[in-house]
C-alpha cells in the first residue's frame, strides 16, 4: 500500500525503516510503538504509516486505523501493566501541543501521583456564547 511520505518527518522514517523503534505492532495503514520520551512507563504511540499531519486532513478509515491500533494497544497496556488509567491524546497543530507533525495517537498509562498534566478545571461556561458557537458550528456539519 503507497502512502504519502515526508522526507523530513522523523514518524516518516520510522516507518520507511530508517529510524529504529520498539515496535509493537504493524499493519497496512498503521504502525505502533514504543514512545522513547514516555511519560510513564508502557507509553506508546499509534500513528499512521501516511504522512497527514492533522486530524482534519487524514482520510476517515485511515482515523480509524489508527484508533483501532490505540485501542489494542491500551489494551495490551491495561491487561499487561495495570495502571490506574489510560490517556488516549491526539495532538492538532503546535497550540494543542504536537510535536511531530504527523497523525499520531499518545497511549499513555496512568499512575497516581504522576505528575502528568493533563486535566483541567472545570468551570461553566457562558450559555450565549455555547449557543452561538454551537450554531456556527451546526451550520457546517
Amino acid at each position: 500500500m503507497s502512502h504519502p511520505t515526508d522526507g523530513n518527518c522523523i514518524f516518516c522514517k520510522i516507518v520507511a525503516g530508517q529510524i529504529p523503534c520498539f515496535k509493537l505492532f504493524e499493519d497496512d495503514a498503521t504502525i505502533a510503538f514504543m514512545d522513547i520520551n514516555p511519560v510513564n512507563p508502557g507509553h506508546a504511540l499509534a500513528v499512521a504509516k501516511g504522512h497527514w499531519p492533522t486530524v482534519d486532513v487524514i482520510p476517515a478509515d485511515v482515523l480509524a486505523a489508527v484508533a483501532r491500533t490505540a485501542q489494542q494497544v491500551a489494551k495490551a497496556v491495561i491487561s499487561e501493566l495495570k495502571p490506574n488509567g489510560v490517556n488516549l491524546l491526539q495532538a492538532n497543530g503546535e497550540g494543542a501541543g504536537q510535536s511531530v507533525p504527523h497523525l499520531h495517537i499518545h497511549v499513555m498509562p496512568r499512575r497516581p501521583n504522576d505528575q502528568v498534566a493533563l486535566n483541567w478545571d472545570y468551570k461553566p461556561g457562558n450559555k450565549a456564547e455555547i449557543e452561538t458557537i454551537w450554531k456556527r458550528l451546526k451550520a457546517v456539519l
